[in-house]
């Protein structure tokens, strides 16, 4: 039988993701659709009423790929609870009458990169460290760019004269990542390619436009779907975003800036909230200083880290003067009630600056 593997989405990610996974594996991958509504119908139909949104859309995730014909399912989150959710999953599949291997990459609350070279040993006898670490860079920096033309395309969309030009260079990059050959020449070329075209965009200047920073939990602002594409709203709305939480920070920085971000923190914080609470208080408290137009912080309904951040986001609000919206994401919100809010949300912003 030829293993087919299936990992749950998480934005645009499921790209590279993908082509690391193929290359160090080389079995086929069964990619889910995009997360919807029916992603998240069935996977809430099979879950625990009371268990956070990222649970219930990555068991859809699960179930769709094994409908596709998925053999091994990959697990890799954790940094909170969601670490310890890995058996939970299995059990749910396993009772739906499923037949399949569950790998959980979890060590410790983290993904493990030894477990992770080890489980591709063994599907991938041929597979040498030289050749994982080489397709682990290329994986790596092909999110790394991804985050730096979408940190730059979140900050400059509102200025362009055709803010349309955006998402259609969005679109030709994401392509050229998915293809099956790539090179580090092939990766590094692209990402420059695109960061010219970027620049190209002519600009104008608008001090009316709005700045909004966007915190919370770190699923529900990665994935559009999970957050009912809230970032194209704003856009739409010509705001300026400032979004840090992205597959970059939480691989690569995340660990080495815990007592840096807790310091921006102060006087709000003196130890850590767990998970992405204590990045949502220190980002409000620094672009408050700097003066930013309203804050919009988004969770998953239950997440305790930003259940425990709201009230010391009610003070920095209230101590700089500056709006803060909240929104809670179940899977099954009312959009026109999202918008109705957002809509509110931004009639506010708008009077406080022009009356400024």
């Amino acid at each position: 039988m030829n293993n087919k593997i299936a990992f749950p989405h998480l934005g645009n990610y499921y790209i590279p993701i993908k082509y690391f996974i193929k290359k160090i594996t080389k079995c086929e991958i069964i990619t889910p659709n995009i997360n919807n509504q029916n992603t998240i119908k069935i996977g809430s139909a099979y879950s625990p009423n009371d268990i956070c949104m990222p649970f219930k859309y990555n068991l859809g995730n699960y179930i769709d790929a094994l409908n596709k014909g998925a053999n091994i399912l990959i697990q890799a989150g954790g940094g909170c609870r969601y670490g310890y959710y890995a058996e939970l999953q299995e059990q749910i599949l396993e009772n739906l009458g499923y037949n399949f291997c569950f790998i959980n990459l979890i060590k410790n609350n983290h993904v493990s990169i030894i477990k992770l070279y080890q489980t591709a040993k063994e599907l991938n006898p041929k597979l040498n460290i030289i050749k994982f670490i080489y397709y682990l860079i290329q994986g790596i920096l092909i999110i790394i760019y991804m985050d730096k033309l979408d940190n730059y395309r979140r900050l400059n969309t509102a200025l362009a004269e055709n803010p349309e030009i955006f998402n259609i260079l969005n679109n030709k990059m994401l392509k050229s990542y998915s293809r099956d050959k790539l090179s580090l020449y092939k990766i590094i070329k692209t990402y420059y390619k695109y960061k010219k075209k970027y620049r190209e965009i002519p600009l104008k200047e608008d001090k009316n436009t709005l700045k909004i920073l966007l915190v919370g939990e770190l699923y529900t602002l990665m994935d559009s779907a999970a957050n009912n594409y809230l970032e194209n709203i704003l856009l739409e709305n010509n705001a300026i975003i400032y979004r840090y939480t992205n597959l970059t920070y939480l691989l690569l920085k995340k660990k080495f800036m815990q007592q840096k971000v807790l310091k921006q923190a102060k006087p709000y914080l003196k130890y850590t909230l767990g998970a992405d609470g204590t990045e949502s208080v220190a980002h409000t408290v620094y672009h408050c200083k700097k003066g930013i137009d309203g804050i919009i912080h988004i969770k998953s309904y239950g997440c305790v880290p930003e259940l425990n951040a709201i009230p010391i986001l009610n003070e920095v609000s209230k101590d700089y003067n500056v709006p803060i919206l909240y929104l809670s994401y179940d899977g099954e919100n009312n959009i026109n009630n999202i918008d109705t809010k957002l809509e509110a949300f931004f009639d506010m912003l708008k009077c406080k600056k022009n009356n400024k």
